[in-house]
């Protein structure tokens, strides 16, 4: 394992957002200011390739050079189709150079979706990675006269694919002339602040995704207060994995990232993640709570079978972290004998943690879905601090985050000012300000339900306290309401059963207008793979191409796979290891929350099943209608679904 080398100093760093009209600014600028510094580092062989910020700038205008050369207009669509790499980041900024507007499209969708967002956007060029995506880009535009450029990231497949579509080029056009000063300059000009930067296309649960327009101003706003959501240092490494076609990777981990100087590495794959925190030992990690959880619960599936020593150890130091927590957490002095046996708790128990993620991360972040506050206080006493945030594509990516000095475990923390944060009388959060987006494209109707009097009405229910900490409770139109009249939030409930065992990959909670609460659990890929090899399932050879097919693409869920795990699920000793989980959860709940009976899906939820968005959450309405038959077995044949008892 060949460690990643980055040496700056430790100062903190300087904005350039303030004097940028556009997002293409804040890259010229920041070009300008510290030419030399790292930008990024991309796996190369054994070794990480280091470019500067220069070298960036200078790869982003020669992508704006062939773009105006294609005859562009400042304004024109820009679709970027690719996995998490500097160069989704060139081709974004090459586009902003030359005055355009970029779509982020997610990997891994149909012919039809793509082809919708494509049209809907009226792109004009699309960059795409690989082979597979290619196929489908060139299946999708076959009757979009609008497309006048498909670009492949490398010469190679350019060359195996320019008889399919004479639409298609070579990157090498995008690699030769950079697009001179003055051109870059008077591009900018022609751009006013409340113009579309970005355009995001929203997950799609309950319908076609939905365009949101970011404009320019929405970003600089939001850049230009990146000191109240994260103080970063010019030493400050950042490890990117999650996908650029999202508003949170590209806005926060990309553009505020530009806009400070700060470099980030990026993970040659997201199998590849866990390995290569160890390489390249980031400052600051961010991910969805899914990871965080899943450590959480291998942590303590591992310890279950130590030595009684070694469990002994591991839950004296969780008391002794726990306990130095609450009073930090309280803003007291933590008393002198505690803060001794906390150092030895480091040394013998938690450093292992800390190396689990590098060894060098002074703190984490987190946001998209819900984390249960026993995982949260958890890795805050073992000296992991991981500050949960909230905010939505709509709001520009963040509204609310806890800080180092102002933060409460269990909210999403107070608001970013200058925004506003209120709730209304049914429970919504109303967020009004400088981030809120200009609404969808092409779509008044949603714009005009979302956008009330300049107030962008988030469809999440939630709680502001005395201290204005906010509260996620759940979303609105996900509300269960029991048989008996009670409201109960289907989140708690799954986030309270799915941090119980490194089994369970998701949990649907159901039970609207039923006398109980059921659920469905859908098993972790790998963790069932391996069960089963381990009790004569499945051969080994089966499981090692199994696992192999995880290792390229964790997120992709093929036939394959679905009837290997479908073998495992099939024995009743298997699905019984959910009970124990279940109950657990059941006990960090209210008595109307708790799960009565559930079953165990035969597979993983997936994407290309149509229960999944993208971003990987789940199709409420997909998933009831899909398996409503299965639902309804269980609250009507009693010799169907699992019993987890009256509590």
């Amino acid at each position: 394992m060949k460690q990643l080398v980055f040496d700056a100093p430790h100062e903190p760093t300087t904005d350039v957002a303030s004097e940028a009209r556009t997002i293409g600014d804040v890259l010229r600028l920041r070009a300008a200011r510290t030419p030399d510094a790292a930008a990024s580092f991309q796996k190369d062989g054994d070794g990480w390739r280091r470019d500067s910020w220069r070298d960036l700038f200078d790869q982003a205008s020669r992508v704006a050079s062939e773009l105006v050369d294609l005859g562009l207009e400042v304004g024109d669509r820009v679709s970027i189709l690719g996995p998490t790499h500097i160069d989704w980041g060139v081709y974004d900024f090459g586009a902003h150079l030359a005055g355009l507007v970029t779509v982020g499209v997610y990997p891994h969708q149909s012919v039809e979706q793509v082809r919708y967002l494509l049209e809907h956007s009226e792109s004009r060029v699309v960059f795409v990675a690989d082979e597979a995506e290619l196929a489908t880009v060139i299946a999708a535009v076959a009757d979009n006269e609008r497309i006048v450029a498909i670009v492949p990231w490398t010469d190679a497949l350019a060359q195996g694919h320019l008889a399919d579509d004479k639409r298609v080029m070579s990157p090498q056009g995008f690699r030769r002339t950079e697009l001179d000063e003055e051109t870059i300059v008077a591009r900018q000009a022609q751009i006013a602040g409340d113009d579309t930067a970005i355009l995001i296309y929203t997950s799609g649960t309950t319908g076609p995704p939905k365009g949101a327009m970011i404009s320019h101003a929405n970003i600089l706003a939001l850049v230009g207060h990146s000191d109240q959501i994260v103080p970063y240092y010019r030493d400050d490494l950042l490890l990117s994995f999650l996908p650029m076609a999202h508003a949170t990777e590209r806005v926060l981990g990309f553009y505020v990232r530009v806009n400070g100087g700060v470099a980030a590495a990026y993970a040659s794959s997201v199998g590849a993640v866990l390995a290569e925190l160890q390489e390249v030992r980031p400052t600051i990690f961010g991910s969805v709570p899914r990871l965080f959880e899943k450590a959480y619960a291998k942590i303590h599936s591992e310890i279950e079978h130590k030595p009684a020593l070694v469990r002994s150890i591991f839950a004296w130091a969780t008391q002794v972290a726990r306990r130095r927590l609450r009073h930090i957490l309280a803003r007291e002095n933590v008393p002198t004998s505690l803060a001794l046996q906390y150092r030895l708790a480091q040394r013998l128990v938690f450093s292992k943690v800390h190396k689990a993620f590098g060894g060098r991360v002074r703190l984490c972040l987190t946001g998209a879905a819900p984390i249960s506050y026993e995982i949260l206080e958890f890795f805050w006493a073992a000296g992991l601090p991981i500050y949960e945030a909230y905010g939505m594509t709509e709001a520009t990516v963040l509204t609310h985050i806890n800080r180092e000095h102002a933060m409460k475990l269990g909210t999403v923390g107070q608001v970013v000012a200058p925004n506003r944060c209120r709730i209304a009388d049914d429970g919504e959060i109303l967020l009004h300000g400088p981030f809120v987006f200009k609404g969808y494209y092409k779509n008044e109707a949603a714009t005009e339900e979302t956008l009330i009097d300049g107030w962008l009405h988030s469809g999440d229910i939630g709680e502001l306290d005395d201290e204005g900490y906010l509260r996620i409770t759940d979303r609105k139109k996900h509300l269960i309401i029991t048989a008996g009249g009670k409201n109960v939030a289907p989140a708690n409930i799954e986030r309270a059963i799915k941090s119980k065992s490194p089994l369970i990959s998701q949990v649907h909670a159901h039970g609207d207008r039923r006398n109980y609460i059921s659920a469905l659990i859908a098993p972790s890929p790998l963790e069932t793979l391996e069960w089963g090899a381990v009790h004569g399932l499945l051969s080994q050879d089966e499981l090692d191409e199994r696992r192999g097919e995880l290792m390229r693409d964790p997120m992709a869920r093929s036939e394959a796979l679905a009837q290997a795990m479908g073998k495992v699920v099939a024995e009743r000793e298997f699905c019984e290891l959910f009970l124990e989980p279940v109950r657990q959860g059941n006990r960090d709940l209210a008595r109307v929350e708790r799960v009565r009976r559930f079953f165990v899906l035969d597979r993983d939820l997936s994407q290309e099943g149509g229960e999944l968005t993208p971003t990987m959450k789940m199709k409420r309405k997909v998933i009831e209608e899909k398996y409503a038959e299965l639902f309804e077995r269980v609250y009507t044949d009693d010799t169907f679904a699992i019993d987890a008892g009256r509590s």
